[in-house]
Parts: structure tokens; sequence; C-alpha cells
């Protein structure tokens, strides 16, 4: 994945056009477009809409529906943090809190250095390692708040 911070407009262009005679898209122009740039541009949801003949609101709406989609460029380092039941059920609400509050961010926020870009995500399927934590694509089973201090230094918080 390359990160350019102004996407340049006919590329957006070329890359929507090329998934045109695609069946259904849609998600295929997003996924491609987050790829390309790390993050879905606001310019290419007009862009999209006039190709597909749907309106930006519609665009928006599947964007913002699938939270693996980001509308901003994301952190060097991405950490997961599982919202589901059974990761809250063993303190993984207090983790999630907890982390945000060192961070001084919210859900879907960056750290002022770009280091960090911390997301909740609904379930990692390490139900039995609960809290369950990714960070970037590496599984992280039983986090707690010292193994979380941890990842945080290594990544630079």
């Amino acid at each position: 994945m390359s990160i350019t911070t102004v996407p340049n407009q006919s590329d957006m262009v070329d890359l929507i056009s090329s998934h045109l005679d695609l069946e259904g898209p849609l998600l295929p122009i997003l996924h491609a477009l987050q790829h390309a740039y790390g993050y879905i541009p606001a310019a290419a949801n007009a862009l999209i809409a006039d190709a597909l003949n749907i309106t930006k609101a519609e665009v928006h709406g599947v964007i913002s529906f699938y939270h693996d989609f980001r509308e901003n460029p994301a952190g060097k380092h991405v950490i997961k943090i599982c919202r589901a039941e059974a990761c809250q059920s063993v303190g993984g609400t207090a983790l999630a809190q907890d982390t945000l509050k060192k961070l001084g961010l919210d859900w879907h926020q960056t750290s002022a250095n770009g280091a960090i870009t911390i997301e909740p995500v609904y379930c990692l399927g390490l139900c039995a390692c609960a809290p369950a934590v990714m960070v970037d694509d590496q599984l992280l089973g039983r986090v707690d708040g010292a193994k979380m201090d941890a990842v945080l230094k290594e990544l630079g918080a």
C-alpha cells in the first residue's frame, strides 16, 4: 500500500474506470482506492457516484458501514481493539478506555506523531484468548494493561 496525501483526480478516475465492467463494482472500487492511497479520499465520492449513477450519500453510506474503510490516512501502525461481548466480559472495555486515554485519542483518530491509529473492531476470533487486539496484521490475545503499554512503547506512542 502506498499512501499519497494528495491523490491525483485523473488517477482516481482511471482506477474507478478500471472496475466499471465488474458486476457490483462499488466495493471493488472502494477497496482499490484504499489499497492505492491508504484511505478513500473524499474527492473520490463524487467521482464514484457519477461513474455508477448513484448518489454521493449512497457512496458515503457504504464507506461508513464497513469499519475497514478509512476516510483519512491511517498512522504508521493501526491498533484494533475488540469490542465484542467476549472481550468486554474479561476487561476489554477498560483496556479500550485506558488505551484511548493514554493516547489522548478517540476511536478512528491518529496520534499527533502519526505513529498510531486506534480503531474498534467487533470480533477478531480470539474469544478464548480475550481481550484481543490486532496490531497491524498481528493478533494478540489476553491483552492486559501491561501488555498494551509494551505495545504502545514499541510503536512509539
